[in-house]
């Protein structure tokens, strides 16, 4: 009995076995790195990302119109996708850099590069390969700064502005103002009108100046004008009354302008004016030349004070 049992048993254990054989067997990766370890995935670290397809380098830079000479700095890029006609362009790529390269999809873009005020734009076709191209700026640069006689004036008492003359106006348009002098201004090829204010009164010199392709302009402007401290006193060389209101006029009778305080100090053109000082409900006035470069105190004496 107990032989026969154990016979059962082994044939149990012999189907059971050929049925267990006869399963799928899931099949398990094998790492190249060796038994135990798991193999990274293709966006794993160990591996660059993948490309997509079709994309390739697009490298640009910008020449001089005329001149073909290089521009190494001062520019801005801009790459938009070219939808034609029935879309509207969208940026899809930008740099500051002097020569950049872009990494575009396959298809029609628009690339575009400011230098200050000028501009150029070129449409370019990726086709899946890398390319280069080259856009040329019709452009120069002013650099300005003023004078009174052959002394220079400090930078910080000069402000400059740019127009474009619009026909028998020269100041037609304003393109920038607020130049500060020694600051290069960026602009397109042509004819430009300058406007240089010395001081904030009436000391103002213009001029037309030319920019060309390639070249920085660099212009002084000069200045007939002269600073004046205004001082009311009591008699010629004491000291000044505080809190007086001072009133520069033309002999015509315009204002130039107005200040309060002891000794405050007036940039004006070269020329004929009137003062007129006012303290404690008194007015007294008196009239001064202004001669170019010839700095110098304005006294009214108080008479009768």
């Amino acid at each position: 009995m107990g032989r026969g049992s154990g016979g059962c048993k082994a044939v149990l254990w012999a189907l059971l076995g050929a049925l267990l054989a006869a399963l799928p067997a899931r099949a398990q990766p094998q790492s190249p790195f060796g038994p135990g370890l798991p193999s990274p995935g293709i966006t794993g670290p160990m591996l660059p990302p993948p490309a997509a397809e079709g994309e390739a380098d697009l490298a640009l830079s910008a020449v001089f119109a005329g001149s073909n000479g290089p521009i190494r700095s001062g520019l801005s890029w801009r790459i938009y996708e070219d939808r034609g006609e029935a879309g509207r362009p969208v940026i899809v790529a930008r740099s500051n850099e002097a020569a950049p390269s872009f990494k575009l999809a396959a298809g029609a873009y628009l690339a575009t590069v400011t230098y200050g005020y000028a501009s150029a734009s070129k449409r370019i076709t990726m086709s899946g390969r890398a390319a280069a191209d080259q856009l040329r700026v019709a452009a120069g640069a002013l650099r300005l700064s003023g004078a009174v006689g052959d002394q220079k004036i400090p930078a910080n008492q000069l402000a400059f502005s740019v127009f474009v003359p619009i026909g028998t106006n020269s100041e037609g348009r304003l393109v920038r103002s607020a130049i500060k002098a020694g600051e290069v201004v960026r602009l397109p090829e042509g004819t430009y009108h300058v406007v240089s204010s010395y001081g904030d009164s009436n000391a103002i010199q213009r001029a037309d100046l030319r920019v060309e392709n390639g070249k920085v302009t660099e212009a002084t402007m000069n200045h007939r004008a002269a600073t004046v401290t205004l001082k009311l006193v009591a008699a010629p060389g004491t000291e000044a009354f505080a809190g007086t209101a001072f009133s520069v006029l033309t002999p015509g009778g315009d204002t130039i302008r107005e200040a309060i305080g002891a000794f405050p100090s007036v940039t004006l053109a070269e020329g004929d004016y009137v003062l007129i000082a006012r303290h404690d409900g008194q007015v007294f006035t008196r009239e001064f030349k202004v001669e170019s470069g010839m700095d110098h105190d304005v006294e009214v004496v108080a008479k009768g004070s």
